[in-house]
């Protein structure tokens, strides 16, 4: 298993092998999956300019990666949405995308932008298998407590590696 990120002149690097490399960009694939271009309307402004309909996604992972500006204001999140959702599914498809090429068996060195978009890039992945799993605060005592029979086991796992990668590289970047 890696050892983190540590830092590296301008950037950072990390050790990956095989198999953590696999991972990483099959779960990552699934995020630039999920959050492909949004629907906009039928007026040619509004598809030009990405201006969607503000509604809240009914997938959950969506609504977690994309949540609602205004938590009291429905029609306030609505209409931040419209504006804003578009871009932010462009930045998150840009940070995975940077991942994706960056992602290689052995030592990957990255430059500050290419780490801050992995850093992105893993918290979308982190809070997408967290919707999945249901994760809740109580993670570490559940996992303790698990034989590693159970079903979730695996994928919790990941979870907690994923985590351990994302504190490495913020360490590391800061």
């Amino acid at each position: 298993m890696s050892t983190g990120f540590t830092p590296a002149g301008e950037g950072v690097s990390i050790a990956l092998d095989s198999g953590e490399v696999a991972v990483l960009t099959s779960l990552v694939s699934q995020i630039l999956t999920l959050v492909e271009p949004g629907v906009t309307g039928e007026d040619p402004l509004e598809r030009a300019l990405g201006i969607g309909s503000g509604e809240v996604p009914s997938d959950p992972v969506l609504a977690r990666l994309f949540p609602s500006a205004y938590a009291e204001d429905d029609k306030a999140s609505e209409e931040f949405r419209r504006y804003t959702e578009a871009t932010l599914r462009d930045g998150k498809r840009a940070d995975a995308r940077t991942l994706l090429d960056t992602a290689e068996p052995g030592v990957v060195k990255l430059t500050a932008d290419q780490g801050r978009a992995w850093l992105r890039a893993l918290n979308d992945v982190r809070l997408a298998l967290g919707v999945r799993l249901e994760v809740t605060e109580q993670i570490h005592e559940e996992m303790a407590e698990m034989p590693e029979e159970d079903p979730r086991y695996p994928a919790l796992a990941i979870y907690e590696w994923l985590t351990y990668l994302q504190d490495t590289l913020v360490r590391a970047l800061w």
